[in-house]
């Protein structure tokens, strides 16, 4: 039978679709793409917020309109944290975050009984899930963590995904062979809290970089999104001896005022922030530090608005997303009674934005006249190629044949809107 997956939400979730399709063309079905009529549709879903489920409810319906008679199934995040509302969004199958694996057997289960609904368990162990190498991505993505203990209090994924569990060494390591065998020169480490792998094993998150970077063929390894205090100075110092590791770290702020941090349950204020970042540029030189800043929490006044935004202006971020606060049932900031307007939130993001864009334009600058090597993603056109530098600067290079997997030495010579200009060398 055709079938197609559609995702949401975080890199985990990109990997484990992969993983769910080497696992349906195992059991002898057919990818195809959405608009191409599939038998069954498979929905990755997200529930970081209320957007995140309404969306995926869509795509089952939509689905449904379109063939009365395909096959869905709604698998994931959103299934897992709220099973109860999840249950009416029509889908055949119903697959937590525990099930995804053993999807191609509710199918056949669906087939032969009606509907499907899988107990929802959350995973208390590590569960390596097939590989499936994609010829379409220049960066290779290895998921080495799953769950998070922190419970701050805007979030719902701890009771989607369950408590820290990390994978094995030997497991990352033979993936990144793999990766490596299929032309993958970078590799991206993602997890749902990637700085608390190896807190349940005895290990840490440079152990992970050291089994990630030991193939032959591998010649970077980049970290997605961290949580900012669990970067001791003993993990830094780790991390530095890590020569493959590229100098980039998204630490994921929320605020730049300390009240409002204590509000959202976050495990650090502003001035360890600071010297977490402190820290990096001194053992990663021209590093560049990306966040995630939130706007409108519940409580946030305009005195600590205004922190946060002076905040922002003053950490030297090389890229900061900015999004306005959402209330998810479940969790504890959602028992609150001081939520702030929309209103007030829709013009706090625009403030918070222009502070982003003018950040990122600084840093693009900052970049000009310095020399790295370069990883090429695509050839856009005849006269220039793109690909990212080890810190992740965006850089169109012009003068080269350089194409897709091939990492190029070059000089940054401009910058434009979103990106710089180099040459090669």
């Amino acid at each position: 039978m055709k079938y197609a997956v559609l995702t949401f939400g975080c890199k985990v979730n990109q990997y484990e679709s992969s993983a769910i399709n080497s696992a349906m063309i195992a059991a002898g079905h057919e990818p195809c793409a959405e608009d191409e009529s599939p038998d069954i549709i498979i929905v990755n879903s997200c529930t970081v917020t209320e957007n995140s489920d309404k969306k995926a409810c869509h795509a089952i319906r939509a689905a449904k309109k379109r063939n009365s008679g395909v096959i869905t199934v709604l698998a994931g995040c959103y299934p897992q944290a709220f099973p109860e509302e999840a249950g009416k969004c029509g889908a055949d199958i119903i697959a937590g975050n525990a099930n995804k694996m053993k999807i191609p057997e509710l199918i056949a289960g669906y087939m032969g009984n009606g509907k499907v609904s899988a107990e929802m368990v959350l995973p208390r162990e590590y569960e390596d899930v097939p590989f499936s190498y994609s010829a379409d991505k220049t960066r290779a993505f290895i998921k080495i963590e799953d769950g998070c203990d922190r419970f701050c209090s805007y979030c719902a994924i701890p009771y989607a995904r369950g408590r820290v569990r990390s994978r094995e060494l030997g497991s990352i390591g033979r993936e990144a062979c793999i990766c490596a065998e299929n032309g993958h020169k970078e590799i991206v480490l993602v997890g749902i809290n990637l700085t608390c792998y190896g807190t349940d094993t005895g290990l840490d998150l440079a152990d992970a970089v050291e089994a990630a970077s030991a193939p032959d063929g591998i010649e970077r390894v980049r970290l997605s999104s961290l949580e900012p205090e669990m970067l001791d100075d003993r993990l830094i110092s780790r991390l530095a001896a890590c020569k493959k590791l590229c100098p980039h770290f998204h630490l994921s702020l929320q605020s730049g005022c300390d009240a409002t941090l204590r509000r959202m349950n976050r495990h650090y204020d502003t001035a360890e922030y600071l010297g977490i970042i402190g820290r990096l540029r001194e053992n990663f030189p021209d590093c560049a530090i990306t966040t995630d800043i939130m706007v409108g929490f519940a409580g946030e006044t305009d005195d600590e608005f205004a922190e946060s935004l002076a905040f922002a202006e003053k950490a030297g971020f090389a890229r900061i997303h900015v999004f306005t606060y959402s209330v998810r049932k479940g969790t504890a900031a959602a028992k609150r009674n001081d939520f702030v307007p929309e209103a007030t939130k829709a013009e706090r993001y625009v403030k918070m934005s222009a502070v982003a864009e003018k950040v990122h334009a600084s840093f693009l600058r900052s970049q000009i006249g310095k020399c790295a090597e370069i990883l090429v993603q695509k050839r856009t056109s005849p006269d220039y190629a793109e690909g990212l530098t080890p810190n992740y600067t965006p850089v169109r290079i012009y003068g080269s044949d350089a194409h897709r997997h091939d990492i190029i030495r070059i000089r940054i010579t401009g910058a434009g809107d979103g990106y710089c200009t180099g040459e090669a060398l």
